[in-house]
């Protein structure tokens, strides 16, 4: 095996039975190894910041967790209400608040992460204790710690889709403020979010519609969550099968300046999921129902299709970036496909499957984080 393979370090979200899955919670990943670490229903999408570890639990009222992750454990730290139904996405904001968006209920949360952790401390240092996940135990934020946010109730052409908002993910902006993607509204609603915690609107961004925006991303100016002044913002669509690339104007509205089909043909059940920039600027897009890895180009403030290759697998719903490799989570495979990336960024076929039960989503852990 490759040595940079075996020095491979992952968390993995996944969906348990409850959600129609086969893994039994969050799993880690040690070279092409995996194993549970903690047992929770439905921990589809996971953010990590430091030795913290942050996993939504994608069910009716949802919920979303903390641990505490050293040498390949997680230990439970605390569980807060997540303000809504099926939580999707979750991020650690430069504000200081865990941002939670809820799909089902089209609403946004902000948890004070000071809060959290001072109450999750007082509470040890009195219990000496803290619950493993599930258990009568555990630590729970009080409310006063958590606000939500509410889409507002529009509705979008792609009628079993759009009939309501859908909060799908939240990204920091250049300007200090957090970006949500309204699949349902097809709209990106902008947020100013404290750590007090507090969540206020400050305008709302409108899409084409039917686009049925998914995941972002930042492109030039830095890259990344929370770009540098002048940074575009790339839009998945997962309804109309192409990818935006969005840019403010001097009234500080996000407007298209180019758009391109990730693929040709009918949309049809092709639906776009997760989207990247990589080392030299260019957008990874991956699509499910084709089971594709689409590059794209972004010379000359446009997009142009590079070239496109299998996902290494079944319904690629997110992927991660490592040294020299593209990590596919294959949902309807049970494994991630391992793709070496080629000189044009375009991923070759799988060198290897590491087998995880349904999984949904990658964080690889950096090497401070492991011990």
């Amino acid at each position: 095996m490759n040595a940079a393979l075996d020095d491979l370090h992952l968390l993995v979200g996944s969906y348990t039975a409850t959600g129609g899955g086969n893994a039994t919670g969050i799993s880690v990943v040690h070279g092409t190894t995996a194993h549970t670490a903690a047992v929770m229903d439905d921990p589809s999408f996971l953010a990590a910041s430091g030795d913290r570890v942050y996993a939504v639990s994608e069910v009716a009222d949802g919920s979303v967790s903390a641990f505490r992750y050293a040498g390949g454990t997680l230990e439970h730290r605390w569980d807060a209400d997540a303000g809504g139904d099926a939580p999707c996405h979750v991020r650690v904001d430069p504000s200081g608040a865990l941002v939670v968006a809820n799909y089902v209920s089209g609403t946004v949360t902000a948890v004070s992460l000071e809060a959290a952790e001072s109450h999750a401390a007082s509470v040890t240092a009195s219990d000496a204790v803290v619950g493993t996940h599930g258990s009568g135990d555990r630590v729970v934020v009080p409310e006063a710690a958590i606000v939500t946010g509410v889409l507002p109730d529009v509705e979008g052409p792609v009628e079993d889709r759009q009939e309501g908002p859908h909060a799908h993910q939240s990204i920091a902006t250049p300007d200090g403020t957090v970006l949500v993607a309204d699949l349902g509204g097809d709209a990106l609603h902008e947020f100013r979010v404290t750590a007090a915690p507090a969540i206020d609107l400050v305008r709302v961004h409108h899409l084409a519609p039917g686009v049925g925006p998914r995941h972002m991303v930042w492109l030039g100016a830095g890259g990344g969550d929370g770009a540098g002044a002048g940074a575009d913002l790339v839009v998945a669509g997962e309804l109309d099968g192409r990818v935006h690339r969005l840019r403010r104007d001097d009234s500080g509205t996000l407007r298209p300046i180019a758009s391109v089909a990730a693929f040709a043909g009918p949309v049809g059940e092709s639906l776009l999921s997760h989207v990247e920039v990589d080392a030299a600027g260019r957008v990874v897009v991956a699509v499910r129902g084709r089971d594709v890895i689409v590059v794209l180009d972004t010379a000359d403030d446009g997009l142009a299709v590079v070239g496109s290759a299998s996902c290494g697998g079944t319904w690629p719903r997110h992927f991660a970036q490592v040294p020299g490799y593209l990590l596919v989570a294959n949902q309807m495979s049970d494994a991630i496909a391992v793709l070496p990336v080629g000189d044009d960024g375009v991923p070759g076929a799988a060198v290897t499957q590491i087998a995880v039960g349904t999984p949904t989503c990658i964080v690889p852990v950096p090497t401070p984080a492991r011990s």
